[in-house]
């Protein structure tokens, strides 16, 4: 097991399709590529399930607030086709990266054993990560309520290096 990240690390680059915002059906973005502005990368465990739409329309309906202070990306192991249901369902003005193979939730360290009913199963943890311009990472919000994300997040980037 890598040891976890922590505020100040370099955060791991990746490479994934992005969908929706200003991405449209789809385009390869990496982290290298948003160097020199505050990136947010939001970790959630499905599309169109309670918790991840309460999550969701809470950032969509701070987006005003938001979208200036960085580049937000919710990201879940679920395929581009059921991000583009989830965008268009709740129209979130914000992209999602689609992570099947499980690249983005392992470098992260967010692909954890969780337990519902008694039942264990593998699942990706409701993490952020505040991401610096400069590629490192200034806050992680684990295990995050999502009715408490958005004010935990407008906190994390007002304390956050642009």
């Amino acid at each position: 097991m890598n040891k976890a990240l922590q505020p100040n690390d370099p955060a791991p680059d990746f490479g994934a399709t992005a969908i929706g915002g200003k991405y449209g059906d789809g385009q390869t973005v990496t982290l290298k590529q948003l160097r020199g502005r505050p990136v947010v990368l939001y970790f959630y465990p499905k599309d169109d399930t309670p918790g991840c739409t309460t999550q969701a329309c809470g950032l969509r309906d701070a987006w005003s607030d938001l979208d200036d202070r960085a580049e937000i990306f919710g990201v879940s192991v679920d395929s581009e086709k059921s991000h583009q249901k989830f965008i268009a369902k709740y129209q979130l003005p914000f992209p999602l990266l689609s992570d099947p193979e499980k690249k983005i939730v392992n470098a992260y360290g967010v692909w954890v054993e969780k337990s519902m009913y008694g039942k264990k199963y593998m699942g990706a943890e409701r993490t952020t990560f505040v991401i610096d311009a400069k590629g490192r990472i200034s806050a992680i919000l684990r295990k995050v309520k999502p009715e408490e994300h958005v004010a935990q997040l407008q906190a994390a980037l007002a304390q956050s290096p642009s």
